[in-house]
C-alpha cells in the first residue's frame, strides 16, 4: 500500500467514530396501557406534549413502542415483558395501578414512570413520595379518594333519589377503598347506596339493567380505566335508563354524561411525558419525587340535565369549573 492510500485509509478510519455518533439510533420509549387506543388517543397526545416540553418529538428524536391490553388486565405481564425485551430506554406505565404492578414485576433496572390512582407507597411501588428509590417514579392521580364527594354532589343535584347506585369494577385495586368510602359517607347522611359490579363491557349493560330494575334513582360511576374506555357506552346506558350519573373525569361530561368530579387526567399524562423526558436527559427515577395531580374539577352538562328533566341548583353551577350548554 503506498503512502497516499495509507493516509486516506487513516483519514477514513478517523471519521468512523464521528459518523457512528451521528447515526446512533434514537431512544425508544415503551408505552404500556391497560386500555384501548381510540378512547385514550387524546391522553397519548397529552403525554407527547409533556415530552415536547423537554424537547422530544416522536419520530424526530425519540421513538415510542405502544402496547395496549385492550381492557384485558391478564395481558399486562406479557406486554410489559415484551417491551423490556425491546430494550426500551424508559417505560411509561399508564392506565391504572395494575399496569404499574406489571411493570414492577417485568424490570428492576429499566426506568419506569407510572400514573396510579392508589397510594404507590402502600402498593410497594416506591419507598416514599419524596425519594422513590429503585427504578420507578410517577404521578399519583387522585381518583378513588373522591367517591364520598361525588356522592355529596350527586345528592345535591338529585335530592329525591331514594336509592343511589355505585358502579364499580371488581377487578380494580382501588374498589375496596371506594366501597368503604361510599359506605361510610352513605351512613353519615342515611342514604341507601346499592353497589353494582362490572368487570367487562357486557357486565356494564347488565349492571344498568339491574339498577333500573331495583329503582336506582341516580348513579355514581367509579374510578377505573375500564369505564373510561367505555365511557360512550356508559353515557348511552345512563340516558337510555334515564339515570342521572356522576363520573370521575371531564371526558364523561363532554361525551354527554350529566356530571363529573375529578382531577384533570390529561394533565396527569402530560406530567408522565415530562418525567419520561427528564429521565431521557439523565435524571434518575430514584431521585424524582412522586408528583401528585391534585387539582379537582367539576363539570356539568346542562344539555343532559335538560334531557333528564333535572334542574341543577345554582349553588352547584357556581362551583363548576366547566358548564356544557
Amino acid at each position: 500500500m503506498n503512502r497516499r492510500a495509507f493516509i486516506a485509509l487513516l483519514g477514513g478510519a478517523a471519521a468512523w467514530p464521528v459518523a457512528a455518533r451521528g447515526q446512533q439510533p434514537m431512544p425508544v420509549i415503551g408505552f404500556l396501557s391497560s386500555a384501548s387506543p381510540e378512547p385514550f388517543a387524546h391522553l397519548v397526545a397529552a403525554l407527547r406534549q409533556g415530552l415536547g416540553q423537554l424537547g422530544y418529538m416522536e419520530g424526530r428524536n425519540v421513538a415510542i413502542e405502544y402496547r395496549w391490553a385492550e381492557d384485558q388486565p391478564d395481558r399486562l405481564p406479557a406486554l410489559a415483558a415484551e417491551l423490556i425485551e425491546r430494550r426500551v430506554s424508559v417505560l411509561a406505565a399508564t392506565g391504572g395501578d395494575a399496569v404499574a404492578r406489571a411493570a414492577k414485576v417485568a424490570t428492576a433496572t429499566v426506568p419506569v414512570v407510572f400514573n396510579v390512582g392508589g397510594d404507590p407507597v402502600e402498593q410497594g411501588l416506591v419507598a416514599s413520595f419524596n425519594r422513590p428509590g429503585g427504578n420507578m417514579t410517577g404521578i399519583n392521580v387522585i381518583t378513588s379518594q373522591l367517591s364520598a364527594k361525588r356522592l355529596e354532589i350527586l345528592r345535591e343535584a338529585v335530592p329525591n333519589a331514594a336509592v343511589i347506585g355505585a358502579l364499580l369494577n371488581p377487578n380494580a385495586a382501588t374498589t375496596k377503598l371506594q366501597e368503604g368510602d361510599l359506605d361510610a359517607a352513605a351512613r353519615r347522611v342515611a342514604q341507601q347506596v346499592v353497589i353494582l359490579h362490572a368487570g367487562n363491557e357486557h357486565e356494564i349493560d347488565a349492571a344498568f339493567a339491574t339498577a333500573a330494575d331495583n329503582g336506582v334513582g341516580a348513579m355514581i360511576v367509579g374510578a377505573t380505566p375500564l369505564f373510561m374506555s367505555h365511557r360512550a357506552q356508559l353515557v348511552a346506558l345512563a340516558a337510555r335508563h334515564a339515570i342521572p350519573a356522576i363520573y370521575e373525569w371531564q371526558e364523561y361530561a363532554k361525551a354527554g354524561g350529566l356530571m363529573s368530579y375529578g382531577t384533570n387526567l390529561a394533565d396527569g399524562y402530560r406530567k408522565v411525558g415530562a418525567y419520561v423526558g427528564r429521565i431521557l436527559k439523565g435524571e434518575a427515577p430514584a431521585e424524582l419525587p412522586i408528583d401528585r395531580s391534585t387539582k379537582v374539577e367539576l363539570a356539568v352538562n346542562l344539555k343532559t340535565a335538560k334531557a333528564l328533566g333535572i334542574e341543577i341548583p345554582q349553588s352547584l353551577l357556581a362551583r363548576a369549573d366547566e358548564v356544557i350548554e
